[in-house]
Parts: C-alpha cells; sequence; structure tokens
C-alpha cells in the first residue's frame, strides 16, 4: 500500500464533513465521516503514453489494488479520466459501484465490465447510502458529446465536479449550483477547456465556498498554469475562497 493510500485510511473525518485528496490531474478521492470512499475520474497508470504519447509528468501516488472503493465516478471516456489500466483492477472487488457518462459504455464493453455499472446522461441520477450524483450539462465539443459535470451530494456538502468543459456562461444560470460547497474544475485552456482566466470568472458567476483548479501540470501538452489562475483571480474574483492542492494534498469541507 502506497503512503497516500495509508493517509486516505488513517484520515479522519468528523460528521458533516467530507474529506477531499487530489490525486492529480483530474482525479479525486472523498472520503465520508463513516469511511466511505467515492473517487473521481482517477487516472493512476501511464496509459496516455503508450495511447497517446503524453508523458505523465508527476509521479503516480495511488496504486488502483490500493484502496477499495465504494463508488468510481467517471465523467467522460477520454483515458486521463476513464483510466482502461486502472478501472478493471478498481471494478474487480466485485463491492464498487460504477456511476459513469454513457460514452464509458463502449470501454467497459471493450474491458468486459459489466456488473456495477450505471449511467448517466444530463439529468440523470444515481442514490445510494447519502451519496446523490447528478449529471449536469458541459460542453467538451466534438471531442466527447456525451462529457459530463457532476453535481455530486454527500450529506449536506455539495460539490460540482465541472468536467473538461469550455467557457459557457449559460450553464452557469444552473439553480441547482447555487450554494456549492466545492467548485472543482479545470484551468489548462486545451483540448476545449477553461483557461486560467475563464475558470476564474466561472468561479465570479457561481460563487462556490471554495473552488479547487485541477487538469494542470501532469501532461506537457496540456497546459495549465497555476500562478495564472492565482493572477487571475485576485483581478476577477478576488473576494472569493480557493485552493491550489499539491499532489496527495487533502483539506475537510
Amino acid at each position: 500500500m502506497t503512503s497516500f493510500a495509508t493517509k486516505v485510511m488513517t484520515a479522519k473525518v468528523d460528521g458533516g464533513s467530507v474529506g477531499v485528496f487530489f490525486l492529480g490531474q483530474a482525479g479525486f478521492l472523498l472520503k465520508t465521516a463513516d469511511g466511505r470512499l467515492v473517487a473521481i475520474d482517477p487516472y493512476l497508470s501511464n496509459c496516455c503514453e503508450r495511447y497517446f504519447g503524453f508523458k505523465r509528468l508527476m509521479p503516480k501516488i495511488l496504486e488502483p489494488d490500493d484502496l477499495v472503493l465504494d463508488t468510481l465516478l467517471i465523467s467522460h471516456a477520454h483515458y486521463d479520466h476513464f483510466d482502461p489500466d486502472s478501472v478493471p483492477v478498481l471494478m474487480s472487488n466485485g463491492r464498487t459501484q460504477m456511476v459513469a457518462a454513457k460514452d464509458a459504455a463502449v470501454e467497459c464493453e471493450r474491458l468486459g465490465l459489466e456488473k456495477n455499472i450505471t449511467y448517466l446522461a444530463v439529468g440523470d441520477s444515481y442514490s445510494s447510502d447519502g451519496l446523490k450524483v447528478t449529471g449536469i450539462p458541459c460542453d467538451h465539443g466534438e471531442l466527447a458529446p456525451d462529457a459530463l459535470g457532476l453535481l455530486i451530494e454527500i450529506g449536506e456538502k455539495k460539490i460540482c465536479y465541472m468536467g473538461d468543459t469550455a467557457y459557457r456562461p449559460d450553464l452557469f444560470e444552473d439553480e441547482r449550483l447555487q450554494g456549492l460547497d466545492l467548485l472543482i474544475l479545470p484551468i489548462n485552456g486545451a483540448f476545449g477547456n477553461l483557461n486560467e482566466q475563464e475558470a476564474a470568472q466561472a468561479i465570479a458567476a457561481l460563487r462556490p465556498a471554495l473552488a479547487v483548479p485541477c487538469h494542470y501540470w501532469n501532461f506537457a501538452e496540456h497546459g495549465g498554469n497555476p500562478g495564472k489562475f492565482q493572477e487571475a483571480m485576485a483581478s476577477v474574483a478576488p473576494e472569493q475562497a480557493y485552493c491550489l492542492m499539491y499532489q496527495g494534498e487533502g483539506i475537510t469541507l
């Protein structure tokens, strides 16, 4: 077991709170007070280098067999979000429930995965043991027309994982995105995603209690500059709270 997995397992989360850990790239791990683990888009392998030549620049901090997840959330089927090397291992325990955008079905079929999977389209929801996940619109263009944002409700906490998305101010008018405890969004500005300035504008529009940027530093080809994001936040939304998380860092909502 990696030291990060041990950190997650031993982390204490008080009742009513949610632990949030950054896995790198666009991956996060949520831990509830009763010890349930929910992973979002974990990229735990080097498969993008093998398939596309995108070399991992940040080390892997978690092996796919280190932890038994209660729920695996997949926003879309691109391999830095749906990791085909890791997903079969994550699902091999027979306990983990996958909740995925419907474009992941092709990959699941290719990998021989059939059990414990729920596919979501925009507006669909999945609920289990105090967790509710709703597919919300995002705009990843022709690269992934079925890609989703994910509205995650755990107890009284409300988290929006915007997924891979372009800047679409009309999407910010969704009333469900009011009163967010956490907003997670990309800042890399490549492959149809928000750049640093656009991410700051999205945060200013949605006004979450806390914002966390992601999708930077893992691949040279993806871009993303946390320093530019800081500058944009100081200009566009100076009153908004945000956190630049290092890989393996954990915070509590």
